[in-house]
């Protein structure tokens, strides 16, 4: 019995819009963060390190976020399943926004001293809390409201949301760049691009966060969640019985997720600062502006494969589709050396920017690819009374393993080992993942609308 009208259901442009604008906002928020704390932060608010010391400091801030964003995941997820996924989204949207928009006011460690680095951290952990949120949710507003046997079509809507907002991002930061005639391999801090022209992006956020509010107070509830309302079937607490009943299907879905966080951090993050570091350091040299150029051709890839995976993630199975997708992914990983050794890549103005190229584009093809099924299968693992929070904490739990330590470890690796030993650390990732989907079910046909067995009955609200 159809339990939701179809007058009192959100139209389908609404919540693609919705979700895809939401997650567009909050991955330019993470991602701007992730650009400074490359070209920026080491400068302002780590300068007592020098060189890669500095730069080390700045990641281990980025990495604050992925500890908060499975801790976000188990607060968010906790009232998407209790009180619904639309008020959880709003919430989830609007401390991220505060938190990015507060990193603009910042005074920097020539004006506070440590202070200003341990403000940095705190700005970054709210920002995960948000982002730990918000990825579930809007997965769950795409694949509650899909048409049968599409599911994988229509929840590749909010993973647009990625590649949407780093193009956003670091788009913004490279008009200032030019705007500011700002030189990475000859700055000073007295440079107006560090002393006010890097607040911007944070500070402007603040007006995509309220367009973001807007429209998601536009929605109505998933029918799949109010149906599960009607039938008495909410839970008291979610939580424990998702660690109780689910932790197979969360152990699984957070290695499920590894390759594809590895890969995108990889890709993103620390690229950029092996790209941009010293030659003297073992690193590139290749400009800032130049660099980013490139990263922003690459990552048209990546937009490019989300809706082409959506497609055959429909078509052959969320698992089959992903093994080969896997297998790809290590492959890409033992190329590392090949592509990036200075003696090959070569380094400064004679860097070959066509290999560069060519290597990001690889890796953010397959991470498309990877990407786009997830906000399908993930979901589709647990049943509707803790859903949210299920695909919540195996998605964040992941970012822990896959993303926090990804660009601290590679920026290690790759000083003392090369860039061969941060393939080889890709390929790690990927077979862990290629082993969780071995082990997994195919979840293409499982019906949102049902309660998974009897033990996502127990202790139900009544």
């Amino acid at each position: 019995m159809n339990l939701v009208t179809p007058e009192l259901e959100t139209p389908r442009h609404r919540i693609i819009i919705a979700s895809t604008v939401g997650t567009t906002i909050e991955f330019f928020d993470f991602y701007i963060y992730a650009t400074a704390a490359v070209s920026v932060f080491p400068l302002l608010f780590f300068p007592a390190g020098e060189g890669s010391t500095a730069l080390l400091a700045s990641m281990a801030t980025f990495g604050v976020a992925f500890v908060a964003r499975p801790i976000g995941s188990l607060l968010f997820g906790h009232f998407g399943d209790r009180a619904g996924r639309k008020a959880t989204l709003l919430g989830s949207l609007l401390l991220m926004g505060l938190a990015t928009f507060a990193i603009g006011l910042l005074p920097t460690y020539h004006q506070i001293g440590l202070f200003a680095p341990a403000l940095l951290a705190l700005l970054r952990f709210c920002q995960g809390l948000g982002l730990g949120g918000e990825w579930s949710g809007a997965a769950l507003l795409a694949t509650e409201t899909a048409e049968k046997g599409k599911r994988a079509q229509a929840a590749m809507w909010p993973q647009l949301g990625a590649p949407f907002g780093f193009i956003l991002a670091n788009g913004f930061f490279l008009l200032l760049t030019f705007w500011f005639q700002y030189d990475s391999k000859a700055t000073s801090l007295d440079d107006p691009f560090l002393v006010w022209g890097w607040r911007i992006p944070f500070l402007l956020s603040i007006l995509m966060v309220l367009v973001g509010l807007y429209v998601r107070l536009k929605l109505r509830e998933t029918p799949v969640f109010a149906h599960a309302v009607e039938r008495g079937e909410k839970l008291k607490f979610p939580l424990v019985k998702l660690f109780r009943h689910d932790y197979k299907e969360l152990i699984l879905g957070t290695f499920i997720m590894l390759a594809t966080y590895g890969l995108f951090y990889l890709m993103t993050t620390w690229i950029l600062s092996y790209a941009i570091g010293s030659v003297k350091l073992g690193f590139l040299g290749i400009g800032y502006r130049d660099f980013l150029i490139l990263q922003l051709i690459s990552v048209l890839w990546f937009a490019a494969m989300i809706p082409f995976s959506g497609h055959l993630a429909d078509r052959f199975g969320r698992r089959a589709f992903l093994l080969v997708v896997t297998a790809g992914i290590i492959l890409f990983g033992f190329s590392f050396g090949w592509f990036l050794a200075p003696e090959i890549m070569r380094t400064g103005l004679e860097a070959n920017q066509w290999l560069m190229l060519t290597f990001l584009s690889i890796g953010m093809a397959l991470m498309g690819l990877t990407f786009g099924p997830m906000s399908a299968l993930l979901p589709e693992l647990f049943p509707t009374n803790r859903r949210y929070s299920g695909s919540g904490v195996a998605y964040n739990f992941s970012s822990i393993l896959g993303a926090a330590l990804t660009p601290f470890v590679a920026a290690w690796l790759a000083r003392d080992h090369g860039a061969g030993a941060v393939g080889l650390y890709l390929v790690m990732l990927a077979s862990m993942t290629f082993v969780a989907l071995l082990f997994s079910k195919e979840t293409q046909h499982r019906d949102l609308h049902t309660m998974a067995d009897d033990t996502a009955r127990a202790g139900i609200a009544r």
